[in-house]
């Protein structure tokens, strides 16, 4: 009568007669030396770790995002070269690169969100039309506010240091209560964008300033825009501590080792997005001095 039950599903309980392994009832086999080296080599070997076996990892996931930002920083400084070389004593900068590289950085954000796979030359193009970006927009910005750029970079690697070394110590984690009020938050920021993009194309006198009501609106002698913007920042605080978030459920899931992509590319979106915050409340600040 067969086991059903799998644990007896081993040579040792097998049915020699059925074609079954080895019995005490049964003559040894013959020794084979080449194979006896084998068995005690793969026993002698270390354990095959996540990489190995194709698993996404921390450590990969860092090199990933390491690489992202590699291409993305090479083609910020062309973004900045082409932002720059317009400039003479009757021209300003050129933002056909801050143009192109937001466009392009967006449609290729909708393609790898939406894709149901991930794929590296999407990750890869879209780090590079962020690079152009990027390089973009901190030229435009360090032509009205020479050294500003310095100031974003500095207080941005602060943000993520911070926002890491709290995240890697325990004492800050994501919880389904804050990232109900991050979503909520992060609509009604999306409709002030909106709204403010609105009224200043429209030329409405209320949004009058360089970043509409941003800086035409004060409360208590602080520029609007400042007081969204410290908000923004925490917002996109948070958003980092979602991707780590993310990031370590991937790896204790063992999802697949193409999925630390998909963690570079969320590090990525949301440091742009919290360095052109800060570019803006320091550009904001400075034009009111």
């Amino acid at each position: 009568m067969a086991l059903n039950n799998p644990a007896f599903n081993t040579p040792a309980f097998q049915d020699p007669r059925a074609g079954g392994a080895q019995t005490r009832y049964s003559p040894p086999p013959a020794a084979d030396p080449a194979a006896d080296a084998r068995l005690e080599g793969a026993y002698a070997a270390p354990a095959a770790g996540s990489v190995d076996t194709g698993r996404m990892t921390v450590e990969d996931t860092v090199f990933k995002t390491l690489a992202l930002f590699g291409v993305l920083v090479v083609t910020a400084v062309v973004g900045w070269i082409w932002t720059m070389s317009s400039v003479s004593v009757t021209t300003g900068p050129n933002v056909a690169p801050m143009i192109i590289g937001g466009l392009g950085g967006f449609v290729l954000a909708m393609v790898a969100i939406f894709k149901k796979k991930p794929s590296v030359p999407v990750f890869v193009a879209y780090a590079a039309f962020e690079g152009l970006f990027v390089g973009g927009i901190s030229a435009f910005f360090e032509f009205q506010f020479p050294g500003i750029v310095v100031q974003a970079t500095l207080a941005t690697l602060s943000v993520v240091g911070v926002t890491l070394a709290l995240f890697a110590s325990g004492k800050i984690r994501a919880s389904a209560r804050a990232t109900k009020i991050f979503m909520i938050a992060m609509v009604g920021y999306l409709v002030f964008s909106l709204v403010n993009l609105g009224l200043m194309l429209f030329n409405v006198p209320l949004a009058g300033g360089a970043f509409g009501l941003r800086s035409s609106i004060e409360i208590f002698g602080i520029p609007l825009g400042v007081i969204i913007g410290v908000f923004v920042v925490i917002m996109a605080a948070y958003s980092l501590v979602l991707d780590f978030d993310q990031i370590q459920r991937g790896v204790r899931n063992g999802a697949p080792r193409v999925y630390g992509w998909v963690g570079a590319f969320g590090i990525m979106v949301t440091v742009v997005w919290l360095y052109v915050e800060i570019l803006r409340i320091l550009a904001i600040l400075r034009g009111n001095n």
